[in-house]
């Protein structure tokens, strides 16, 4: 897998495991301030969350590189 692959599976993954980890353990505000979202989060953890998601991402890239690069899934026309 080519480093220009690598990074771009490396986004796309990081963005899917994100986008999962968001709603977990989310709660509303106990007294929204008016004028805001009344479903806003009080604390949405997101430092926590961005750096699990970029571990987690790291380790489905390599899979995902390592899959490819054994030959199990072939991404090139005419190979099987």
């Amino acid at each position: 897998m080519s480093i220009v692959s690598a990074v771009v599976t490396f986004v796309i993954v990081w963005w899917l495991i994100f986008f999962m980890a968001l709603p977990i353990g989310v709660r509303p505000q106990s007294d929204p301030v008016p004028g805001s979202d009344l479903g806003a989060p009080e604390r949405p953890n997101l430092r926590i969350k961005v750096a699990a998601t970029t571990v987690l991402a790291i380790a489905l890239t390599a899979l995902i590189a390592w899959v490819i690069d054994q030959g199990f899934i072939s991404l090139r026309p005419g190979n099987s």
